[in-house]
Formats: structure tokens, C-alpha cells, sequence
């Protein structure tokens, strides 16, 4: 049930009425989320129900057990069960075949017969976000940061919450079980400001990244031999705006539905491609995966407390492990690596030459330092990009031709990446100013401005509904 078709509109449609008829019945309400919320995932395949229930109570009574045992060793161990359950579910569905192929190939180079041990099973839809989520809670109550919920079915509606099911954001249990657990209250502002969140982030999906995506980037990418320099760098930097307007396009439909429902998640764009380094890029880029790999994996590993080697390499570690949870393909581990390398050294720079917070950066020099994050970025995505190694050095090969012939690029292509290019690069109080402008207005102002844009993405719009691209994470 993908979130810019209308059977989503219909499902919301429905849920947003009686979730708002049963607010004054708070426990009843939950009730229904938690119900709306696995008829949405179960939309998508019902045999995989019992596996985000059995992964969220199995972690919900993970939880209780570590605050309830008496001895650190015992909590420990408790802590050691939660990462292997987790961790093992995740690695069965998604990385059991990965495994067996690529040990299959390294037999197969030394001469050794392979392993044909490989799984016909589907990969659960969201699976990365929710087991995440729910690990985290536990690491949290080991911790000591978080109590160990009470009510066991807030705990799973805060795993199950469709909003962020399939694709995030990654939501901290702190942040939303407090709102779960809370009398909902309608607050008109919030659902406007929903409302405005939905419509951008439909118009960002749909008319850039789904247009450019069909017109220009599938057809590069599956045959780039067939393009000239020009039209493959054109396509490399419009699968940049491709994949930042149809992540941030989800989450922004992600949080404005939840908004809808009482409900606010946490940030999780700023801009990325403004950014001045990688470091800044980190920061602005898919906010909740990158404070969860900080939190939960690169200050256990060590963070910055044992020196600068062992810093550089917890930041390499980090963004190898990064790389290979967005999906089980040595592409993914390359990309991962690559802003490891770039994270590392963008550190020893500053570590080295840092400049006092007190001295200003001339726009001229900050041009040039996004310029060039935003171009790393890209040959980072390309990688991402590629379905294999062969098609990627493909797609790098063919910049080298110098060709500048651009039969290919069609006006509306170009005007979809020099709109993206712009609207990405407008102040932000611009962009907060128009939403402040949207909530101020009248209803009635608001319903046409709602309407026209709905006219807008149904002329723009592909007749097929193009699935988002975090989906298969």
C-alpha cells in the first residue's frame, strides 16, 4: 500500500475518522492503530504478520527481563540474546543469500565447489526499520536510559505504527511511546501542517524524482553505452535528486500522516546537498539512521575515546555496516566504504588545520567545499545506484568519453533537474514561511490549493504508481 497511490488515501481516509472518533477511549484507540497498522502491513504480504509480532514481544519481554535481573552478567546476557535474535532475523532474510553467493565465488576462485544452501524467500518489507527500532529500545533499558514500557500493546503499536513502518523514519522509543501512551488531542495547526508535509512530499516523489527517474535515470543506468558523457552525468546528478526527493518525499508524507493522527516524528532531512563536507552531509542526510549508527554502533565500538586511529577506523567499521543494512550487495559495502574514507579524512583535516569558530568562511569557499561534497556524493550514488560492479564502472567509463551530444536531454528533463536543483538550494525560511502561510489560511483556501495540486500530480504523474526507493531496505 504505497503511500502515493489511492488506496492509501482511502486506508488514511478511514483511519484518520475513527482514530479521531475514539480519541476520548485512549486504550481503544490504541487498539485500532495497532490493528490499522498490521492490515497495512499486512496489505503488502500477510504471512510475514507473525514475524513483526514475534520480533516486537520477544523484545518487549527482552526489556523486562534485563531490568528485572539482578546482576550485571545476567543483564548482559539478556542484552547478548536481544542483538542475536534481532540481528539473526535480519541476517536470514536478508543477507542468508548474499553469504552463500559470495562464499560460492570465493570457492569457485579457488577452485572448490560452491554452497548451494540459498533461501527461496521473500525479504520482509521494512524490515531493517523495524528490527532497529525495536533493538533499540532494549539497548536503551540495558542502558538505563529507558524504563521498560508497561503496556505491551503500546510497545508493539510503536513498533507497527504504519507511518514509519516500512521506511522510516527510525523513531526513538522515547520520542514515541510517550505519544502513544497519551490522551490524542486534535490540534487544527498540526493537521494543516500535516496536510501541507503530504502535498510537498507527493509533489517531490512524483513530479522530479518519479519523472526524472522514468525519463531519464532507469534507461542511463540499465545502458549507459548508449548515452554520451553529457547525458550520464546529467543522469547521475538527477538519481541524486531522485533519491533525496523520493526518501524525503516519504518521510515528509511519513510525518504529515502522523501529524494527522496526534502524532509528531522527528526530522529527518536538512538540505543534505548543501552541505560543506561529509561531516555536514551526515548531519542533514537521513537524520535518524545516522544518530542511530552513531549512538548505537560507533560509540560502542569506541567512538573518538581511543585515539585517532582507532577513530578513523570506528568510523570506517560504522559506515561498512551502514553501507551493507541498505541492502545485501557489495555495491552497497563499496558506497558504505567510500564515506567511511571520506568521514575519516574529512575529520584528520579538521583535526589538523581547524579554523577558530570565529573566523568567517567567504561564500566563494563554500561554494567551491559544496560543489565538491555534492560531486563526492554523486560518485557515491552511483554505486548505490548500480546493480552490479560491471554496470557501475560502466556508468564511470562512459564520463570519460568526454561525448557532449545530448539528443536525450529533452526540455521537461531539463527543467525537472534545474527545478529540483533550485527548490533544493532554497532558504529554509522561505520554505517555513510558505508552510506558516498554509496553516494561516482559511480552510476553504487551504481545500483549493490541496486540490490543485492534486490536479497538478495527476496530469504530471505516471499512470503507474513507481515504488519508493527505500522500500526494498
Amino acid at each position: 500500500m504505497l503511500f502515493n497511490t489511492l488506496a492509501y488515501a482511502q486506508f488514511f481516509a478511514c483511519v484518520f475518522v475513527v482514530a479521531w472518533l475514539l480519541a476520548p477511549r485512549q486504550k481503544l484507540r490504541l487498539w485500532f492503530l495497532l490493528g490499522a497498522s498490521y492490515f497495512f502491513y499486512a496489505h503488502w504480504d500477510y504471512r510475514f504478520l507473525p514475524l513483526i509480532w514475534g520480533s516486537s514481544t520477544a523484545d518487549w519481554l527482552l526489556g523486562h527481563a534485563i531490568a528485572k535481573a539482578k546482576d550485571a552478567p545476567t543483564r548482559k546476557r539478556w542484552l547478548v540474546a536481544t542483538v542475536v535474535m534481532n540481528l539473526g532475523v535480519l541476517g536470514l532474510f536478508k543477507y542468508w543469500n548474499f553469504g552463500i553467493h559470495s562464499a560460492s565465488a570465493l570457492l569457485a576462485q579457488l577452485g572448490l565447489p560452491g554452497l548451494t544452501a540459498t533461501l527461496e524467500v521473500a525479504l520482509p518489507v521494512g524490515i531493517s526499520f523495524f528490527t532497529f527500532e525495536s533493538m533499540s529500545y532494549v539497548i536503551d533499558v540495558y542502558r538505563g536510559e529507558l524504563e521498560p514500557h508497561r503496556s505491551y500493546p503500546e510497545y508493539l503499536a510503536f513498533v507497527a505504527f504504519f507511518p514509519h513502518l516500512v521506511a522510516g523514519p527510525i523513531v526513538r522509543p522515547k520520542d514515541l511511546l510517550p505519544q502513544l501512551a497519551g490522551l490524542a488531542r486534535f490540534r487544527p495547526n498540526e493537521a494543516s501542517e500535516g496536510l501541507f508535509l503530504i502535498a510537498v512530499g507527493l509533489g517531490k516523489k512524483i513530479l522530479i524524482g518519479d519523472f526524472l527517474a522514468l525519463r531519464l535515470i532507469d534507461q542511463v543506468f540499465d545502458s549507459p553505452l548508449f548515452y554520451s558523457a553529457v547525458e550520464v552525468y546529467a543522469a547521475i546528478v538527477g538519481y541524486a535528486l531522485q533519491i533525496y526527493c523520493d526518501f524525503s518525499g516519504y518521510t515528509d508524507i511519513a510525518i504529515g500522516s502522523a501529524l494527522l493522527l496526534g502524532v509528531r516524528f522527528p526530522k529527518n532531512f536538512d538540505s543534505p546537498y548543501k552541505s560543506s563536507s561529509i561531516i555536514e552531509f551526515w548531519r542533514r542526510w537521513h537524520i535518524s539512521l545516522s544518530s542511530w549508527l552513531r549512538d548505537y554502533l560507533y560509540v560502542p565500538l569506541g567512538g573518538n575515546r581511543h585515539g585517532r586511529a582507532r577513530t578513523y577506523l570506528n568510523l570506517l567499521l560504522t559506515m561498512l555496516l551502514g553501507g551493507l543494512w541498505h541492502g545485501a550487495a557489495w555495491t552497497f559495502v563499496v558506497w558504505g566504504a567510500l564515506h567511511g574514507v571520506a568521514l575519516a579524512i574529512n575529520r584528520f583535516c579538521v583535526e589538523r588545520w581547524a579554523r577558530p569558530h570565529t573566523a568567517p568562511i567567504s561564500p566563494f569557499r563554500r561554494a567551491v567545499q559544496v560543489l565538491l561534497t555534492f560531486h563526492f556524493v554523486c560518485l557515491g550514488w552511483v554505486f548505490f545506484r548500480a546493480n552490479s560492479f560491471d554496470s557501475a564502472w560502466l556508468v564511470l567509463e562512459r564520463l570519460t568519453s568526454l561525448s557532449t551530444h545530448h539528443q536525450n536531454l529533452s526540455a521537461p528533463i531539463l527543467w525537472a533537474l534545474g527545478v529540483g536543483v533550485v527548490l533544493h538550494f532554497v532558504p529554509e525560511r522561505l520554505f517555513e514561511g510558505t508552510k506558516e502561510r498554509f496553516i494561516a489560511a482559511p480552510a476553504l483556501a487551504q481545500g483549493v490549493v490541496l486540490f490543485l495540486v492534486a490536479v497538478l500530480l495527476r496530469r504530471i504523474g505516471s499512470a503507474d504508481s513507481v515504488p519508493f526507493v527505500y522500500f526494498q531496505f
